[in-house]
């Protein structure tokens, strides 16, 4: 009965996934790691708990049978938290223009003191159980605490980062017959913003134009929705920016003033 629920549980995770981040890539490792985490928890409670592995339990005691469905329930919970925290920043950074490596590492940046913090409360409490006389409560505050371990610090902000920047480009892709069947879901608010500046454009006195100076200022607003907050996280090097419309005051070639 274990294998089709922890089946069920990542099919439907990765179709939700899916549908939030338009990208293959993206679910499939989250399930993968996730798969990983539930792994290593079982074999280092089991080894411990249950064989006895270097005499830390004077007296091993077969685990409780309804651990395994309370373990993966929980943490699958936490597990896609801490996923949706750090890839959910990495994802804004690349649709507002950021490479791919570049979003990676920035999402990382601000995403993993998020998932830091709220990983260190949850094995705080999950290992309080473990002052608790009643044996199967013992266990069972160990499991947890070391699965959400394992998964924040190891799966979550080691493995999953790393796969994602060595990717690339291609951990945003999806295939084109599987984005016309998949329904959009628009997470980050990305349509009320082009509403939003739309319906600026049209009431303001100058846009009154050309249709060609309506595309450039779109196309500026676009592009420079992210120029504030990332100008101050890219390295000296990283110029292409500049490429795109942003102007450092100094009116270089490959930038853009809207007049």
């Amino acid at each position: 009965m274990l294998l089709p629920y922890i089946a069920i549980v990542l099919a439907l995770a990765f179709i939700l996934l899916m549908l939030v981040f338009r990208s293959i890539w993206v679910p499939l490792i989250a399930a993968l790691g996730f798969g990983l985490s539930v792994a290593a928890t079982f074999g280092v409670t089991v080894a411990i708990w249950q064989e006895g592995w270097g005499g830390i339990i004077s007296d091993p005691q077969p685990v409780i049978s309804f651990l395994p469905i309370m373990l993966i329930g929980i943490v699958f919970g936490l597990a896609m938290d801490y996923q949706v925290f750090l890839v959910t920043r990495m994802r804004e950074g690349w649709v507002h223009g950021k490479t791919a490596h570049n979003a990676v590492a920035n999402g990382f940046k601000h995403g993993a003191r998020v998932v830091t913090a709220a990983a260190l409360i949850m094995i705080s409490v999950f290992a309080a159980f473990m002052t608790i006389d009643e044996q199967f409560i013992k266990v069972m505050g160990f499991a947890l605490a070391i699965a959400v371990l394992f998964d924040a610090f190891v799966v979550r902000m080691t493995i999953i980062p790393a796969v994602m920047f060595l990717l690339g480009e291609r951990a945003w892709g999806l295939p084109r017959w599987l984005d016309r069947i998949l329904p959009t879901v628009d997470v980050e608010g990305s349509a009320l913003e082009t509403a939003e500046g739309s319906a600026q454009r049209g009431t303001d006195p100058g846009t009154g134009g050309d249709a060609d100076g309506g595309a450039d200022r779109e196309a500026a607003l676009v592009g420079g929705r992210h120029s504030s907050d990332t100008v101050a996280d890219q390295s000296p090097g990283a110029g292409r920016h500049e490429s795109r419309g942003e102007s450092d005051g100094g009116g270089g070639p490959g930038t853009r003033t809207d007049g």
